[in-house]
């Protein structure tokens, strides 16, 4: 009986004790410090009540809808967190409460990966060096600070870091045929394959990692053996797919949103370098510990984690490790996935996190190459490896207590901002108000109204316009208006340089200011909740240059009317749109949305063939430049803006009757001076 306990002291238990305290401690201190400063558990992050608010959705019977009765949407990014957490809010963990089973799960999850982490090493670099990675794994800030926030970034590092570390293990186990195909491995990798996916889009790398793996290493060559291939291959498109079938796009909301790819303004080579642009601030700045991440990373880091990854080859073709060496490189690797995001700097830089396992393995087996040399000149030098592995431990440990202070002052403003406004909307807006937000998750959650994303996160539709720019927003409010007025806001809760429309912000309600540091965490150091007013819109409908009936009518930065008219951006960028409040020339108020920086304009106009009409267009641009117009790619007019000009201004122009075609060919060129801002044309039968 003596012997048996020793046995198991010395298996497992014993090997996982010390993380088990450790995360333990870690995880207390951390609810403990938020509590304490808060007055309650609060989440470090906005995005984490998304997550909250969709686990309500799947309890009360509507999963995927952010609030009953509202489209499917896709916004929480991970599909499988707010199932995790749905259970506990349907036995009774709601409101802040939610909380505590997301950090028992997170901080699980972070000990769990450190034991993903050791196992991973020790077939590579040893046991010493594999005690350095678990190690690591707990000190290193990045898991800490993101298992304290309430998202789903440590079990979904977690899963993607043990189907990597299973998936090494069957390629280099040969005794699989004896149990292939319907082994309980072969089906825990198919099921890993899942989880991965299902925690996040980038999951599905892993999976179809997993999947190659089980068609190169097979036991044997059978329907069975492809029918689990499959099985795993097809998490890579099941969210996709899941998507398509409940919402008419494979594409999530947060992936139109977020992503640089189906951007319209970063394609061909302005996407590509954009990417690299992004690579070479994450290998360079963000590795390196500057600004972002120094919270995290020591300063000057990057050529020490770069050579990790070297140490990962080098031993992977040494100890004939090579399917993990690979499994260990891409699990690093795909830490650039996220640079065909639009930006991975939100969040404490919790998009790169979930990949760091993969680098402190690195650092593990860099170790031991260290240790290696170190005993190659005397054998008792061998401990370098456990020195250089205690060396990288303190280095991360010693951010840790700035990483717990960060963690509760974020969770601080987030309450004293976005959470106190949700109360504020509970108690002060009527039951059927509807909140137009750009940080969705604390005041859809606590207010218990209906919100309008305008972001496009968890309002369907929504996305597209928030990355075409603020007129687009703007104009496709006006036909909102026009079509759907009672899917337009009753109220907003915004910050107001981010919503970037004060001509629909009417009085203002209730503000929440955050001015210490832990503003960094917000969007604003100002939210405030107003009343929306939509007086204005359509007020730029209609020329004020009057000549005759309107025949076609062609509104810039209306994506639907410039997909209607063939509208080329022509290189335009993000940020290149102006919403302009004005006088006519009667002196009514005139609000009309338009792009900038523009020397070329090109769209085709839908004119009776034959029939000649008078083009206006309204536009802005500096005094002195100059304007030449073509139809059906013909000269047909040019004009200057001279001094009468200074302010937004319409010009006529003449489209004769041997050049109107159904769909007429207009271009508008500078010829001197520019660039222009261009809002409106329209066609009108003189």
């Amino acid at each position: 009986m003596r012997a048996r306990a020793l046995q198991i002291l010395k298996g497992p238990v014993l090997a996982f004790g010390p993380v088990t305290v450790a995360v333990a401690l870690l995880g207390a201190r951390a609810a403990l410090d938020i509590v304490a400063r808060v007055g309650h558990p609060g989440a470090s992050l906005d995005d984490a009540y998304i997550h909250f608010q969709y686990a309500r959705a799947i309890a009360e019977g509507h999963p995927l809808q952010f609030q009953k009765g509202e489209p499917i949407t896709s916004g929480s990014t991970s599909l499988l967190w707010p199932a995790l957490l749905a259970p506990f809010w349907a036995l009774g963990a709601r409101g802040d409460a939610i909380l505590w089973p997301a950090w028992l799960l997170s901080f699980a999850a972070l000990g769990a990966l450190a034991w993903e982490a050791f196992q991973l090493t020790r077939r590579l670099a040893g046991r010493v060096a594999a005690i350095g990675a678990g190690a690591m794994t707990v000190a290193f800030g990045g898991f800490v600070w993101c298992a304290a926030s309430g998202m789903e970034v440590v079990p979904f590092a977690w899963a993607i870091a043990r189907a990597s570390r299973r998936a090494s293990e069957w390629a280099e186990d040969k005794h699989r045929t004896e149990t292939w195909p319907w082994s309980g491995r072969a089906l825990e990798l198919v099921a890993m394959a899942w989880i991965a996916a299902l925690f996040r889009p980038e999951g599905a790398i892993t999976a179809l990692f997993v999947a190659i793996t089980l068609a190169v290493f097979a036991g044997e060559r059978s329907w069975r053996h492809w029918v689990l291939c499959m099985a795993a291959a097809s998490a890579v498109v099941a969210v996709p797919l899941l998507l398509w079938a409940f919402t008419g796009t494979p594409r999530s909301t947060t992936a139109m949103a977020k992503l640089l790819i189906g951007n319209p303004y970063y394609a061909g080579p302005a996407l590509a370098a954009k990417v690299v642009e992004h690579a070479r601030q994450l290998a360079g700045d963000l590795l390196n510990g500057e600004i972002f991440s120094a919270e995290f990373l020591p300063h000057g880091g990057a050529p020490v984690a770069m050579a990790g990854l070297g140490a990962v080859a080098a031993l992977g073709v040494r100890s004939r490790a090579r399917w993990r060496a690979v499994s260990v490189l891409l699990l690093a690797l795909t830490i650039f996935a996220p640079c065909f995001y639009l930006t991975f700097l939100w969040n404490r830089l919790r998009y790169l996190w979930p990949f760091a396992t993969g680098w402190i393995v690195g650092l593990a087996c860099l170790a031991r190459l260290v240790g290696d040399m170190a005993g190659a000149i005397r054998p008792r030098w061998r401990v370098a490896t456990g020195i250089a592995c205690g060396t990288f431990v303190g280095l991360f440990a010693s951010k840790v207590q700035g990483v717990l202070d960060d963690v509760a002052l974020s969770a601080s403003a987030i309450d004293r901002q976005q959470v106190a406004l949700g109360h504020w909307a509970r108690h002060n807006l009527p039951a059927g108000a509807r909140i137009g937000v750009n940080d969705t998750g604390a005041i859809a959650y606590f207010s218990d109204r209906r919100t309008f994303d305008i972001v496009g996160l968890t309002t369907r539709e929504e996305a597209r316009y928030w990355v075409a720019g603020t007129a687009s927003r703007l104009e496709h409010y006006e036909r909102l208006l026009l079509t759907a007025p009672s899917e337009l806001p009753t109220h907003f809760i915004v910050y107001p340089e981010w919503m970037a429309l004060d001509a629909v912000l009417g009085e203002s309600l209730q503000a929440a200011t955050v001015t210490d540091a832990g503003r960094t965490i917000l969007g604003g150091e100002t939210m405030r909740a107003y009343v929306a007013d939509w007086s204005k819109l359509g007020s730029g409908e209609d020329p004020w240059t009057a000549f005759g009936k309107v025949v076609d009518r062609f509104d810039v930065a209306d994506l639907e009317s410039e997909s209607n008219h063939g509208y080329e951006l022509l290189g335009a960028h993000d940020r290149e749109q102006v919403v302009r409040e004005g006088l006519s020339p009667a002196g009514a108020t005139v609000i009309d949305g338009g792009r900038t920086q523009r020397r070329l304009e090109r769209f085709f106009a839908h004119l009776a063939p034959g029939v000649a009409v008078r083009g206006i267009v309204r536009l802005e641009g500096p005094v002195g430049t100059s304007v030449l117009v073509l139809a059906n790619h013909e000269p047909v007019s040019t004009f200057d803006l001279t001094d009468s000009d200074d302010d937004w201004t319409e010009h006529g122009f003449d489209v004769p009757a041997r050049f109107a075609t159904k769909q007429t060919p207009i271009e508008l060129r500078t010829t001197r001076g520019g660039p222009l801002s261009v809002f409106h044309y329209w066609f009108v039968a003189p």
